[in-house]
């Protein structure tokens, strides 16, 4: 955790964190085989099949099986040191998920940035919940009640067309907006 603003931030959840990793290594493995030579693929998918245990199977996705097998040759950070870069450079990370075919969608938003506060000496916590929609960054406040775990959330109430963007404005919001924003969402 990072104070923020005199506040504590925690971050995207511990499963969201779990699922944005897999991501991201799938999306280390597809650039790998992106860059590839076309003609050096066709060895490294057998390598990849015999890896697998897959040899003489019929193959229901055969780039799955590539990129699953390139996963295993990057070397990439264990999931606690990628979770620590992400705590210490999200604005990186922000940018990279943009550039995904994996972005987050309104049916499935991503947690940016979550910070801990106090309302009427109970203490929340606002999860900056967002997802791309079109050319634009959209997203909005879930408030988790820190006691019941109960959610509320607002509407739609950011739009940005950079992601860092968003996770700015919304660390900018003093207590006393937060506070506002949770009383517009509470039923």
């Amino acid at each position: 955790m990072t104070t923020v603003r005199g506040e504590l931030s925690q971050g995207p959840p511990a499963a969201e964190l779990r699922v944005q990793y897999q991501g991201y290594r799938v999306r280390q493995a597809r650039a790998l085989v992106g860059i590839l030579p076309k003609k050096a693929i066709r060895s490294l998918y057998r390598r990849a099949i015999l890896s697998d245990g897959l040899q003489g199977q019929a193959q229901v996705d055969p780039l799955a099986v590539l990129v699953r097998y390139c996963e295993s040759l990057l070397p990439l950070p264990p999931f606690e040191l990628w979770v620590e870069d992400v705590r210490m450079h999200p604005v990186a990370h922000l940018h990279d998920l943009d550039d995904s075919a994996d972005v987050p969608t309104a049916t499935a938003p991503a947690t940016m940035e979550a910070r801990f506060f106090e309302h009427h000496g109970d203490p929340w916590i606002a999860h900056l919940r967002s997802f791309r929609d079109g050319g634009a960054w959209r997203g909005f406040i879930a408030f988790e009640e820190r006691r019941s775990g109960q959610v509320h959330s607002t509407a739609l109430v950011f739009r940005e067309s950079d992601p860092a963007d968003l996770r700015e404005r919304f660390l900018s919001f003093d207590p006393a907006a937060l506070g506002a924003f949770l009383r517009s969402a509470l039923p």
